[in-house]
């Protein structure tokens, strides 16, 4: 591998001290590197990066919990009468969910890369408008092939956004930066989660108004929200740097230069062709990304859709289940936080995702063999939610800030995250619902990919190891 490439593995430490225009963009890489700023300069520096922080993050958590919570909400509605007033019956449900995840694995990478020529601000906030438009639709079907087809139009929709939203931070922060972003960003899901077990526990008790199940409801309701704030999305959700108008041309520059020194040229200008993906795919760091973040992904999406048909088995009502839901989800949330600052403090990435991965398996095999204790099973879905939600991000930034460039993260990312979303496809049959209430197929899925999950990301562990030593080079985030 040519040393150009090897580079990507170098702490940012490496390569800043000679650029001093970057300074105004990296406070805290200068502050964990020791570099030595003047008050003025520290002032300025700190500044500029809560100013990105406060641009940057708002817009795009608000518009991945919109998302999270319109494709995740089926979970809820299966709950009160969605099944009965459809007349879906055996697998039906689980093919709803399915045929989602189908449409959004499929079309990741190319409206990822519609992102890029569009630009973020307009693209995420029109994906969002007409996905919340399709959950009001939703809400209206009257038969199993409505849902099928607004679902299939909603994962369509949906692809671009998630790994949209990484491509965008991913622009916007360096390595030692990052962490703790995608992370807050990721805890949006775990906010989701427990808000959307909430919202649905109160509009359950709406079912009949108006003659509509609350299951209507809840979609009419949730997609009419998250039209309204896909208009605040658009005059809120930033560009990449070098079009954002909101700093000033010395911190526009700062920032530019910052990232170019860490990281290399973006290639903000060029295009993406054919031959760029066929180049980027054949890579070994996003080839191990993707069976990694499907290993860790699996017992997320097993438990995102089905954590309150799970909680009923405890012997729950319906809005008792949904409110029970809320606590798991909040855990997860604190859990994810607090590892990604743990994660940015100590610079180590693989620890932190393989120490999650072992509480989730913790969770996971007490749920396999516990079926008699509702408190031990309940602590159960807590540990393995917590664990794998809190490693899901970290798969993500490790390899995301691995790539370099527009081309590679706008390929890379979406490739990672769509083979990725697959995982969804395998848990939404992992748990159906003739299985309860033990789950064993569920269960034991989860536990295998929890061990896949480690066993791939000791490899690229061990692989970046090498290719760092290679370089002479003594520190890196690993």
């Amino acid at each position: 591998m040519e040393k150009s490439t090897l580079e990507e593995y170098q702490d940012s430490s490496s390569d800043t001290r000679d650029t001093p225009r970057a300074e105004l963009g990296g406070h805290e890489a200068h502050k964990e590197d020791g570099l030595s700023l003047s008050p003025a300069e520290k002032a300025r520096s700190i500044k500029t990066l809560t100013k990105i922080d406060l641009h940057i993050m708002p817009p795009i958590i608000m518009v991945y919990i919109c998302a999270f919570l319109d494709r995740a909400n089926i979970a809820n509605a299966l709950l009160f009468k969605l099944p009965e007033d459809l007349n879906l019956t055996g697998l039906q449900p689980n093919i709803a969910i399915c045929i989602f995840l189908v449409a959004y694995v499929a079309f990741e990478i190319p409206m990822t890369m519609l992102m890029k020529r569009l630009s973020p601000h307009l693209f995420l906030s029109g994906c969002m408008f007409l996905f919340g438009l399709l959950v009001v639709v939703q809400g209206l079907v009257k038969n199993y092939a409505g849902l099928l087809v607004t679902r299939f139009l909603m994962g369509s929709l949906e692809a671009g956004v998630y790994p949209g939203c990484y491509y965008l931070m991913s622009m916007w922060y360096s390595r030692i930066e990052a962490q703790k972003r995608f992370s807050f960003f990721f805890a949006g899901a775990s906010f989701a989660g427990a808000f959307g077990g909430l919202l649905a526990g109160a509009i359950g008790h709406m079912d009949g108004l108006r003659g509509y199940s609350a299951w209507r409801w809840i979609f009419i309701l949730e997609g009419t929200m998250t039209c309204v704030l896909a208009i605040v999305a658009f005059f809120t959700v930033s560009d990449f740097p070098e079009d954002a108008n909101w700093l000033t041309p010395e911190e526009k520059l700062a920032r530019v230069e910052w990232l170019a020194a860490e990281q290399g040229p973006t290639g903000f200008e060029s295009s993406v062709a054919p031959k760029d993906i066929i180049k980027v795919l054949s890579d070994w760091k996003v080839l191990l990304a993707a069976p990694l973040y499907l290993s860790v992904t699996v017992p997320v999406n097993g438990l995102g859709y089905f954590i309150p048909s799970i909680v009923k088995t405890y012997g729950y009502s319906p809005i008792q289940s949904q409110l029970h839901s809320v606590a798991p989800w909040s855990a997860a949330l604190v859990s994810c936080l607090f590892v990604a600052f743990a994660s940015d403090r100590a610079r180590k990435r693989y620890v932190f995702l393989a120490g999650s991965m072992l509480l989730c398996l913790v969770g996971n095999v007490m749920l396999l063999l516990i079926h008699t204790n509702r408190g031990a099973e309940y602590a159960g879905v807590f540990l393995m939610l917590m664990g794998c939600v809190s490693a899901t991000p970290i798969a993500i930034c490790w390899v995301a800030m691995n790539l370099r460039g527009h081309k590679e993260r706008a390929i890379g990312i979406p490739w990672q995250v769509g083979f990725g979303n697959a995982s969804g496809i395998i848990a939404v049959f992992a748990f159906p619902l003739k299985d309860a209430p033990q789950y064993h197929l569920g269960y034991a899925l989860c536990l295998g990919f929890t061990c896949l999950a480690i066993a791939i990301a000791t490899v690229y562990y061990v692989r970046c190891i090498f290719l760092n030593k290679k370089l002479g080079h003594g520190r890196y985030v690993l």
